[in-house]
């Protein structure tokens, strides 16, 4: 299954596998019957997850109904716990858009669907496609911005932070994830290595642009934003943690400050 799932992942672009997705790996998910695991953000129960990753695949890492990742359960239960983002309804930008969490979203913001967007660069799921770092959206616009596993992606991911910066409105949070090496104090990129096998070995997808380092947060405060590195997965038990099959992956929380010299 391992074998299976990369081979898919690195065979096909993007947009394919995003349609293919929907329909494809529930199917799998019936080889994985049972209850050991439970994904919070649709409530399926399977004895374990489907494996995923490009270069080395990640055990118990997606939910097969909802196709949530490690990541996005994660997010989806400090959004739940800690924002009560069905409470607050915030107006929400959602760039790089993923399944799972926009099928929550337009649940939540059913009655008032406007304040919902969901954007990216050329997925079939969102509605507006532009690049990021040239947003065609008014400033101070959206009280909370998404932006999840994009800006290793960016070739100059300080203007995306800038723009994302740019669009939020004073007091406002958003959540912008990327992977981060802990183990590299700095981060690591090199435009000269082209070839996307060799991406793939260095940077773990051909399409990645760098590996980020311990500094991640402080490239985030250089665009403007106040930070917090939250490790929301330790706040639950172990048995949750296998239950829920979360990653340890730090939660980049975002605010744009209430006086700010950016984005006016």
């Amino acid at each position: 299954m391992k074998r299976l799932v990369r081979f898919i992942l690195n065979a096909l672009p993007r947009p394919v596998l995003q349609r293919m997705a929907g329909w494809g790996v529930p199917l799998l998910g019936l080889l994985y019957i049972g209850r050991g695991r439970e994904c919070p953000v649709c409530g399926c129960r399977r004895r374990r997850f489907l494996p995923y990753g490009y270069v080395i695949s990640r055990e118990d890492a997606l939910c097969p109904h909802c196709l949530a990742l490690e990541r996005h359960r994660l997010l989806w239960l400090w959004l739940q716990n800690e924002r009560d983002i069905a409470a607050e309804q915030p107006r929400l930008l959602h760039i790089a858009p993923e399944v799972s969490l926009i099928r929550k979203f337009t649940s939540i913001y059913k009655e008032c669907p406007d304040r919902y967007l969901t954007a990216d660069l050329e997925s079939p799921l969102a509605k507006m496609h532009f690049d990021i770092c040239n947003m065609p959206l008014e400033d101070n616009s959206f009280d909370a911005v998404i932006c999840n596993h994009i800006m290793e992606h960016i070739a100059d991911d300080r203007v995306a932070m800038r723009e994302v910066l740019r669009v939020m409105r004073r007091g406002g949070w958003g959540v912008i994830l990327s992977p981060v090496d802990l183990s590299r104090e700095e981060t690591f990129e090199d435009d000269s290595i082209t070839d996307p096998d060799e991406r793939t070995r260095i940077f773990g997808q051909y399409d990645h642009r760098r590996i980020y380092g311990r500094d991640y947060a402080d490239r985030l405060r250089g665009a403007g934003f106040e930070v917090e590195e939250v490790d929301y997965a330790s706040t639950f038990t172990d048995e949750e943690r296998r239950r829920y099959a979360l990653s340890n992956e730090i939660l980049y929380i975002v605010r744009k400050p209430q006086a700010s010299a950016r984005g006016k």
